[in-house]
């Protein structure tokens, strides 16, 4: 199967290619019509107003253009008249980022600013209808107002006959239409001085404006012959004031020219007005402007449209033209209607033609990758077959080795539950006699043999005792035999027993209760193994001068029963506290190793009893276990409990928990280095009892130093650098591999034979050790005469070394020593006396200050290593330099002794009798 998934992975890759390939090109297909799309523009229009039926024209032209033009897109504000707000829109426009600006400012001055500064960005500008106060602008598109005012007054003389008064009424003052306008109008009647302007209106472009300001003059104002509008809905509101005035109307002229309902076209055909200037609004003009502008095609900067007179003579024609115009616009606007319906109809046939032609390709490709699978499923379906045959047959073996492995572990839990059995009888025996031989021995030193033997005796019992138990709770055979007892006496009793070990020890132990009865449905059998259990770890972790306080209570809801034991010992680490009830755990504590099953043990006889331990502890601080016990029998079935069942005295229990504890501090040897005996031997064992005991045994042979752990011992090896040093291998601190490694590598302590006691008996762990230059490598349990004849041998070899250094300085630096380091340190040693040998002020002190080590060091290595005093060495030294120098130089006597660093020929002359019972003279001589 394994071999055949590369294959169908390429199979279905190169069929996902290929439907990849088909929708590559069928999107190219899709979006060839686009490529030739033209770019899209977005025009600002910002117009003055659009109150006034002239600029909604105006307006109408433009998006009537824009269908021409699909893209452009066309954004419209109208200022309502204000230049300030125009300013605003126009930022506006710009901020929308527009491509080209239409522009038909409210006022020239106001507004200048702003199409300047459009213009400096490099937007095109187109100024329409109004012109501003600068020439900063790309095109203007609109009619001529001076050309129309100019022709409106030529027009109104030839009605007038040259002569008459006129009213004029004015647009919004500020604006250029208006100035150029009345410029135009006041031009034409200059040449008819009969032709008086009687009064001019401010009407700002807005019709009710101009006939408010009418009706003020209507009747002062005599004889008016004619009044000439700036726009044509002005002109109406004129025909209005005289028609309600009641006055005789005289003819009336406007602007614009609009061919709309109610606009200037109407006004004429109606007989409203006299005639209108036509004012084209130029909207479809600025659009065609933009869309050259934008095309980069040439265009006029100016573009003023053409004006004419319409009055009663071609008003008709105009309007016939005007709705011709909008009849013809509203067709094309069906016609692109209907033309845009027809386009989605053809991009919707279009893409369900290419999504039918892409699921037709797919459908085929489909088909030969599930062609291709199911002939490859037929040919992987076989090696599976195949496989799961040989999968099953392994899976009948594993079951088959499981259950051999299973019955093989019943079986060797089962061997190790009668061999603890077993123990338990050769322990008895052992114990019965024991106890007869302690009463009758009265030997001193007999007695504190057998008192060994007894104690551990007694912690054999203890240990498989828990190993039992703990079988017992794992195949769920223990069962709780609970009778109801008073929880107070019962403690007190246990306590009672540590009595006699706290007042040797003077630790304060109390019992601490306001309870005089606490009945509690329990094992005593079980419970009285909890407290024994935290009883002795108290004891063990709790130095002398401590205390030990068990509090008994009961929770506030009377449903509890309270044991807590706390004490002011070595406490745990955080990983200890956390670990404490695993089984066979076995942290380190101060200079004591547990067995791992106590405290696993106590948690699970509560458990049966439907309680809980719990423990807190702070390294430094001290450590506090409280056990909770249910009051009453509801968390027990009945067959657990046992009325009338008396549990056995708590004697037995007592011997075994707390003869570990007898005799356990004991005060360790300081004996200093002093001479009494030839050699002292460092002692480095946790166990004070074994310590003890091998302490006792050599100190007949040996000065004797201890320690309890590693770093002890190593401060004892380098203060105090003993001759021999035995050392447990698994011990508090660092362990003897790591104590030998770290003394054999110091030049101070290399010398030193090491011999390491373990009960790791693995050849890879003695291996192990003697890889790290332990001189022995001795397994306990261990034969004491084998010891001590270890012992011997290895500081005979010792002082043969010496006896060999000593001999003959210049071979003993030719010569291989059993140690690198002690071998270098002679070398250096030898060195820097020789080439120190002529200076008589050359001494101990600038040995040790060349080789960085004290005097003792100094003096205790080399007596170590050469046998022989520091000073001694070195006159030794200057007296053979001097042998070699009279037998083979010419140098007088004297010469000779300031070679070697004597003070005198006198003092040489001495030592060197002395030494060699001949005088340097005579020795020349000979």
């Amino acid at each position: 199967m394994i071999r055949l998934l590369p294959s169908i992975k390429f199979a279905a890759k190169s069929h996902f290619y290929l439907i990849f390939f088909h929708a590559v090109l069928l999107l190219h297909l899709c979006g060839c019509n686009a490529t030739n799309k033209p770019d899209e523009y977005v025009i600002g229009f910002s117009q003055c107003v659009e109150s006034d039926a002239w600029r909604k024209t105006m307006l109408e032209e433009m998006k009537r253009e824009l269908a021409f033009h699909p893209n452009l897109k066309l954004i419209y504000k109208q200022a309502d008249g204000n230049s300030e707000k125009q300013i605003s829109q126009v930022k506006e426009l710009l901020s929308e980022k527009v491509d080209i600006l239409i522009i038909s400012p409210n006022e020239a001055d106001p507004l200048t600013p702003i199409v300047e500064q459009t213009f400096n960005r490099g937007i095109p500008v187109i100024v329409v209808d109004r012109k501003i106060s600068t020439p900063s602008y790309t095109a203007f598109v609109g009619g001529d107002n001076y050309q129309i005012g100019k022709i409106a007054g030529q027009y109104a003389a030839s009605l007038m006959s040259g002569k008459g008064n006129i009213i004029v009424i004015t647009g919004l003052p500020k604006s250029t239409p208006a100035i150029e306008r009345d410029r135009g109008f006041a031009e034409a009647i200059k040449s008819f001085p009969a032709i008086k302007v009687a009064e001019k209106v401010n009407g700002e472009w807005y019709k009710q404006k101009a006939k408010d300001e009418l009706l003020k003059i209507a009747g002062s104002t005599s004889n008016v012959d004619l009044v000439f509008a700036h726009n044509d809905m002005m002109a109406y509101s004129a025909q209005e004031v005289y028609k309600e005035k009641g006055l005789q109307k005289p003819k009336i002229i406007g602007v614009d020219g609009l061919p709309c309902d109610s606009c200037g076209m109407q006004f004429v055909s109606s007989g409203l007005i006299t005639a209108t200037m036509l004012y084209p609004t130029g909207g479809e003009e600025a659009i065609r402007l933009a869309v050259k502008i934008l095309s980069k095609e040439n265009f006029e900067k100016e573009n003023n449209l053409q004006t004419t007179v319409i009055d009663s003579t071609n008003v008709k024609l105009m309007q016939l033209q005007a709705t011709k115009i909008t009849s013809q616009q509203r067709s094309i606007e069906r016609q692109q209607n209907v033309l845009e319906n027809l386009k989605t109809i053809y991009k919707n046939q279009r893409t369900f033609t290419y999504i039918l032609v892409f699921l037709l390709v797919a459908a085929t490709t489909l088909g030969g990758i599930v062609f291709f699978s199911l002939r490859n499923n037929r040919k992987i379906n076989k090696q599976l077959q195949i496989r799961n045959e040989e999968i099953l047959e392994q899976k009948n073996k594993i079951e088959e080795m499981s259950s051999k492995a299973h019955e093989a572990n019943e079986a060797k839990v089962k061997f190790f539950t009668n061999i603890s059995h077993e123990f338990r009888t050769p322990l008895a025996l052992i114990l019965a006699p024991l106890e007869e031989l302690l009463a009758q021995s009265k030997n001193q030193s007999q007695l504190q043999n057998l008192n060994l033997i007894h104690k551990n005796v007694f912690r054999l019992f203890r240990l498989v005792n828990q190993l039992l138990d703990f079988r017992k709770i794992e195949v769920e055979r223990m069962k709780v035999r609970a009778t109801e007892n008073d929880i107070v006496s019962f403690v007190a009793d246990i306590i009672e027993s540590y009595k006699s070990i706290a007042q040797k020890r003077n630790i304060d132990l109390r019992l601490i209760t306001n309870e005089r009865q606490i009945n509690v449905w329990f094992d005593a059998s079980m419970i009285d193994k909890v407290v024994f259990n935290l009883l002795s770890n108290a004891f063990k972790f709790t130095k002398d001068e401590g205390f030990i306080h068990v509090y008994l209570s009961k929770t506030e809801d009377g449903k509890n029963a309270v044991i807590r034991v706390e004490d002011n010992g070595v406490g745990m680490a955080k990983e200890a506290v956390e670990r404490v009830f695993e089984a066979f755990y076995q942290g380190e504590y101060e200079n004591y190793k547990g067995s791992g099953l106590g405290l696993a043990l106590s948690k699970e006889l509560v458990k049966l009893h439907g309680g809980s331990i719990n423990v807190k502890s702070e390294k430094g601080k001290g450590t506090e276990f409280e056990v909770r016990l249910l009051v009453g029998t509801d968390h027990f079935s009945p067959e657990d409990l046992a009325e009338g069942y008396t549990p056995s005295p708590i004697q037995y229990e007592r011997d075994i928990y707390t003869s570990d504890l007898e005799g356990q501090q004991r005060t360790n040897r300081e004996v200093s280095y002093n001479g009494l005996k030839e050699h002292s031997v460092l002692i480095i064992e946790d166990n004070p009892e074994l310590r003890g005991f091998l302490a006792d045994r050599l100190s007949s042979d040996y000065e004797i130093l201890e320690a309890v752990n590693g770093q002890e011992g190593l401060q004892h090896a380098f203060d105090s650098v003993p001759d021999i040093i035995i050392s447990d291998v698994v011990i508090p601190g660092k362990d003897g591999i790591a104590i030998t490694n770290i003394l054999k590598n110091d030049v101070r302590t290399s010398h030193i034979p090491i011999v390491l006691l373990t009960a790791k008996t693995s050849v890879e762990q003695q291996i192990e050790g003697m890889k790290n230059m332990a001189d022995a490598y001795i397994t306990k349990p261990f034969n004491l005469q084998f010891l001590q004849q270890s012992l011997k041998s290895l500081l005979a070899n010792r002082s043969k070394l010496k006896d060999h250094f000593t001999g003959d300085i210049s071979s003993s630096l030719k010569t291989q020593t059993v140690n690198k380091l002690d071998k270098k340190f002679i070398n250096e040693f030898t060195s820097l006396v020789e080439s120190n040998i002529a200076n008589d002020d050359f001494g101990v002190d600038d040995i040790c200050k060349q080789l960085g080590i004290s005097k003792v060091q100094l003096y205790r290595k080399v007596k170590a290593l050469l046998n022989i005093n520091v000073n001694d060495y070195i006159v030794e030294t200057r007296l053979q330099k001097a042998k070699f120098l009279l037998q083979h130089e010419e140098f007088s006597i004297g010469e000779v002794a300031y070679k070697v660093g004597f003070s005198s020929p006198a003092y040489f002359s001495t030592v060197f009798k002395s030494k060699f019972g001949i005088t340097p003279k005579a020795f020349k001589e000979k």
